[in-house]
């Protein structure tokens, strides 16, 4: 673990998530983190956690990556008193956006956010709920400088550190902190 998370909390966080095997697929271990969210002293654990790395950051907004990473991002900002910018998939703003394509498994996607929202002299926090493959993560952030603000860092809830996410946002990064709380 790194970041500011007791073993009291993480125990808590970590009971409340429930594997699911072969799901969404055969041999695929889905780590399901709707227990935690309906358990109110565990949302709050997690909740609190992330605003004192909002703080730690000097974060200025706060980035939520479509879908779950929104769940968990905008108490965090209502909570830190700033604001709230969603990372959508391609297609769902309304309005002029900026888009970043990026590389899957077996294809591309492309991810979006309204070009006002952000801007320079923003210091962005990046939330998500797991850090897999790394891609969408490094895609949200090459987005985010696009728009001239600066990247104070990335948490997420769990790192999956049988994949490669870590290692491939490390240059993304640039020097930012990631935080994961729980890694497994």
């Amino acid at each position: 673990m790194t970041g500011p998370l007791s073993e009291g909390v993480r125990t808590l966080l970590l009971s409340r998530i429930k594997d699911v095997p072969d799901y969404p697929k055969p041999g695929v271990m889905f780590k399901d983190i709707t227990p935690l969210l309906a358990d109110p002293k565990a949302f709050a654990a997690l909740t609190d956690t992330l605003v004192e790395l909002a703080r730690q950051y000097g974060a200025t907004k706060i980035v939520g990556l479509e879908a779950r990473g929104f769940i968990l991002a905008a108490p965090v900002a209502v909570q830190a008193g700033i604001g709230f910018v969603p990372v959508r998939k391609a297609g769902k703003l309304p309005g002029a956006t900026l888009a970043q394509s990026y590389e899957l498994e077996y294809g591309t996607a492309e991810i979006e956010v309204h070009a006002e929202d952000l801007a320079a002299g923003d210091r962005v926090m990046v939330i998500d709920d797991v850090l897999a493959t790394g891609g969408t993560a490094e895609a949200s952030l090459s987005l985010i400088r696009r728009t001239g603000a600066e990247i104070a860092g990335v948490a997420v809830l769990m790192e999956l550190s049988f994949l490669p996410g870590r290692a491939k946002l490390a240059p993304a990064l640039d020097g930012a902190p990631l935080d994961a709380l729980i890694v497994v």
